[in-house]
C-alpha cells in the first residue's frame, strides 16, 4: 500500500512528486510549480522517432498540471492517484570521479584541462558495486524498464555498472554496453543481455561551460566504448552545448530540468532510472517540495552523495499521462442489475418527492 502526503499547493499548477522507498514503496509528495508554461489539455501525439533530440523536446507539449486538493486531503495528509497518471523515476547521482577528489582538495583544480569528461576513480567502481548489490538485493533491478544517463563518461560508466547486465563474452553477438578495458579502466567488458535498454540524453547533463569536466568527449567515441547506448537523441557528434567562458546558472539548469520533466511523459516506460550529476538533481529538485514540511523538503531537495539513489513518484495532475490503464477491469462481465443500494435508496426518495 503506497501512503503520500501532499502540502496546499502554492501555485495553481503543479506537479506533484513523491519519494519513496523502493522496497516498502512508502511515500511523501509535494509539489512542482511550473507557472511559466502554457497549458495543454491532453496529451500530445510521440514525437516523430526521426527528430532529434532538440526537435523532439520542442515537439512534445510542455505540461501543466493543475491542482484540486480538498480540505479533506489537508486533514489527512493523503491523496489517491490513478495508477496510470503515475510514473516511479530512480535517481542516481555518478559514482566519485577524478574531478570530485582533484576539486575537494583544490577547487581550481575543475578548470583543469586533465579533468576532461572526468572518469570514475577506483573508489567510484567500488561505490558503483555496491550499488549494484543493492538493487538486486531489493529486487529493483527486475522493476527498472528504462535506464536514462547523461551522456558523459563518469555517468555512462556508473549506469552501466549499475543497471547493465554480467561480464560480457566474446562469443556473445550482442554488442555489450561498456567495452573491456574502456579509458583504461581496468574493468571487464559488460553485456546488454537481462537488462534494461539505455539511452543518453542531453537535458540531464551537469552545469555547462568552463569546467572542462563537464564537456563530454564526441559521440562516435562513446560510440566504440559503450556500443549498445542508444545515442539517437543527440543531435551533434561534438559537444556544441559547452563554452569555455560562460557558465550555465543554477535557474537554467533548473529550468532544463523541467524540461527534461516533461519530456519524461513522452515515454511509455513506467518506472525509469536516471543516472545524473550533483548540480543537475539538485537544482531541479528545489522546484519542489516549496510548500511542505521542512523535513519533506529537505528529503527531496538534498544534495546527492556519489552513487546515491533516491527514488521518487513523479504524478500527472493534467491529462499529459492520459494511457489508459492496463489493470483497470470493466466489470459487469456478464452484464446484469448491479444498483447500489445507497444509489437505489436515493432513487426512489426521489421519486416519492415527485408524487
Amino acid at each position: 500500500m503506497t501512503h503520500s502526503v501532499f502540502a496546499s499547493p502554492s501555485s495553481p499548477s503543479s506537479f506533484s512528486v513523491a519519494t519513496t522507498n523502493p522496497r516498502c514503496h512508502y511515500c511523501r509528495k509535494t509539489h512542482l510549480p511550473i507557472p511559466s508554461l502554457p497549458p495543454f489539455p491532453r496529451r500530445p501525439p510521440p514525437p516523430s522517432p526521426s527528430l532529434s533530440w532538440p526537435r523532439r523536446l520542442a515537439a512534445s507539449a510542455p505540461v501543466r498540471c493543475t491542482s484540486g486538493l480538498s480540505e479533506m486531503d489537508d486533514v489527512t495528509g493523503s491523496s489517491l492517484f490513478p495508477l496510470q497518471r503515475c510514473k516511479t523515476v530512480h535517481l542516481v547521482r555518478h559514482a566519485q570521479g577524478i574531478h570530485n577528489v582533484e576539486g575537494e582538495k583544490d577547487y581550481k583544480a575543475y578548470l583543469s584541462p586533465e579533468l576532461f569528461d572526468a572518469h570514475l576513480t577506483p573508489l567510484g567502481w567500488d561505490q558503483v558495486d555496491s550499488l549494484r548489490k543493492h538493487i538486486k538485493a531489493c529486487g529493483l533491478s527486475k522493476k527498472i524498464e528504462l535506464v536514462i544517463t547523461s551522456p558523459l563518461l563518469r555517468t555512462m560508466q556508473t549506469a552501466v555498472g549499475v543497471f547493465g547486465g554480467d561480464n560480457h563474452s566474446d562469443g556473445n553477438n550482442t554488442p555489450a554496453l561498456m567495452v573491456e578495458n574502456a579509458r583504461k579502466s581496468g574493468r571487464p567488458a559488460i553485456s546488454s543481455l537481462n537488462c534494461p535498454p539505455f539511452i543518453a540524453v542531453e537535458y540531464c547533463r551537469e552545469h555547462l561551460g568552463v569546467h572542462p569536466c563537464d564537456k563530454r568527449s564526441s559521440i562516435s567515441e562513446y560510440r566504440q566504448l559503450f556500443p549498445a547506448i542508444d545515442f539517437s537523441l543527440i543531435e551533434n557528434d561534438e559537444d556544441v552545448l559547452w563554452k569555455p567562458d560562460v557558465r550555465e546558472a543554477n535557474e537554467e539548469v533548473a529550468a532544463r530540468g523541467v524540461k527534461f520533466i516533461n519530456w519524461l511523459w513522452t515515454r511509455k516506460e513506467e518506472e525509469i532510472a536516471i543516472v545524473s550529476h550533483s548540480g543537475f538533481l539538485f537544482h531541479t529538485l528545489q522546484m519542489f517540495g516549496g510548500d511542505c514540511h521542512p523535513i519533506i523538503k529537505e528529503e527531496i531537495g538534498k544534495h546527492f552523495a556519489n552513487c546515491e539513489l533516491r527514488s521518487m513518484v513523479l504524478v500527472d495532475r493534467s491529462m499529459l499521462g492520459s494511457d489508459s490503464s492496463c489493470s483497470n477491469y470493466p466489470g459487469k462481465a456478464p452484464g446484469g442489475l448491479d444498483l447500489p443500494s445507497d444509489v437505489a435508496h436515493e432513487k426512489h426518495r426521489t421519486q416519492k418527492n415527485m408524487v
